[in-house]
């Protein structure tokens, strides 16, 4: 049982390197910077003997692989995966790297996205005589690419990037060592460049750079492809909107606060956020608090510019995993109070602000709050680091349908009713844009789950049930 529900979730993180003695071991590590983006399965692959070989399994990345995996995966280029998946598709079969042979070659490829015009892709390439392996719309790159190298190397991955719509990050992998790192047009998800002495690394956050004291080089452009080849590097571009789409949400909950993206770094513009809060929505109360670990840098904030005391309210259990056995019924809200138990002394009789960085279905909330109410607190008021989600995600996140939104389906009263709280208030979309320091934000940014506004065109009817994103 999951019992982070009330919490969006995108699908994954990627790693890459080149030409390292310790390749396999090198990606190890960064996967395990970037385990908050996918904690459901992970996978290895490297080059061996003009070769691909892989190593996947379920869980985290430390649960997967012990020292003899990664002994035996010693090639000298690596690329690897963690990923959480939508419902119904947490299974081995869908663990990436993907790995395919063709024509006595191999190649293997890792993705972070959703592709939204895959039931299109998918159908075409089936008549043509595509088998699929999987359920997922990140074999749909392989198969394009393959079908596209009659025209050639470099012409075949720009032929491919070109026929994909939507949000995605690729690291492929090829059986003579080449490492190719690929970014969608309008980029939505992040992918940098570093080097480690002098191997090439990619990742979809600076933090995985960090771990394995490589140095930041740049992001990847939108619509770039780069081509690693040993201590070479070439860049391809594919044409691309005159406006960029980085999901907002990066900023707001998914990157790590010591990541950077448009050279800004998360921690600082989470704070920032929580200032700009404050400064919109101020309210008088005995202290300010997260429920962590989310909303707590913009907690920070808040009460840095409200003045109002910032405290702990709420201690986290780290050491839950994502499955429990199940309590006896007479065990109420087990799920929530196992991973979050307030501090009794510190909050009876008091009024508090609550720090959250986003309501998606408001279960998780409510609980908690009736919860604080139980142990006597006076009265809680929550503030929101960002606007209220009121359209679905098409890009990758996993709310993907209205109805999943509860602040689609009621008014800001009716919200406050429904999770028992005396105030609620959120960030506004220009208050959030300008928190985030970078120029000209509104041509920056996807913001559709807030304003509806799609950067990229799509059928709505052929983007469910169809096949599911990475």
């Amino acid at each position: 049982m999951n019992f982070e529900n009330d919490k969006p979730r995108e699908a994954c993180g990627i790693f890459a390197i080149s030409d390292h003695p310790e390749a396999a071991k090198m990606t190890y590590f960064g996967l395990y910077a970037l385990q908050h983006r996918g904690q459901e399965s992970c996978g290895i692959a490297v080059v061996k003997e003009d070769s691909i070989v892989s190593h996947k399994g379920m869980g985290l990345v430390p649960d997967v692989f012990d020292p003899l995996h990664l002994e035996l995966l010693d090639g000298r280029c690596a690329i690897g995966h963690v990923r959480y998946s939508t419902t119904g598709s947490s299974i081995l079969t869908n663990a990436q790297p993907f790995v395919v042979r063709h024509r006595k070659k191999s190649y293997a490829v890792a993705h972070n996205g959703n592709i939204v015009n895959a039931y299109e892709l998918k159908r075409e390439l089936e008549e043509a005589g595509s088998i699929f392996q999987t359920t997922m719309d990140s074999e749909i790159l392989l198969h394009l690419f393959v079908k596209n190298l009659h025209l050639g190397f470099e012409s075949s991955l720009i032929a491919t990037v070109s026929r994909m719509k939507g949000a995605f990050s690729f690291t492929m992998l090829t059986g003579k060592g080449e490492i190719i790192g690929i970014k969608d047009p309008n980029g939505f998800r992040p992918l940098c460049l570093g080097r480690l002495n002098g191997s090439y690394v990619l990742a979809s956050e600076t933090c995985a750079l960090d771990l394995v004291q490589a140095e930041f080089i740049r992001e990847l452009d939108p619509g770039e492809i780069v081509i690693i080849n040993g201590n070479k590097i070439k860049s391809l571009h594919v044409k691309v909107p005159a406006d960029r789409s980085f999901c907002i949400f990066e900023f707001i909950y998914f990157a790590r606060p010591d990541s950077t993206f448009y050279g800004k770094n998360v921690y600082q513009i989470r704070k920032a956020q929580g200032r700009r809060l404050a400064a919109e929505s101020y309210v008088k109360a005995d202290l300010v608090m997260p429920f962590p670990d989310s909303g707590t840098y913009a907690a920070l904030g808040y009460a840095e510019a409200s003045g109002l005391p910032f405290e702990m309210g709420m201690i986290r259990n780290h050491y839950v995993g994502r499955t429990f056995i199940q309590p006896t019924q007479s065990m109420r809200d087990f799920g929530v109070r196992i991973k979050l138990n307030p501090v009794k002394e510190l909050l009876k009789g008091k009024d508090i602000v609550i720090i959250e960085d986003s309501i998606i279905r408001g279960t998780t909330v409510k609980t908690r709050v009736k919860a604080l109410r139980e142990l006597g607190v006076k009265k809680v008021h929550m503030r929101v680091s960002g606007p209220p989600h009121r359209h679905p995600c098409h890009y990758g996140i996993d709310f993907s349908t209205r109805g999943e939104l509860i602040a689609a389906n009621y008014s800001l009263k009716e919200l406050t009713d429904i999770l028992g709280l005396d105030s609620l208030r959120y960030l506004s979309l220009d208050g959030l844009l300008e928190s985030t320091g970078v120029e000209s934000p509104e041509k920056c940014f996807c913001k559709a789950c807030f304003d509806g506004c799609y950067p990229v065109t799509f059928d709505d009817n052929l983007t469910k049930d169809c096949l599911e994103s990475a």
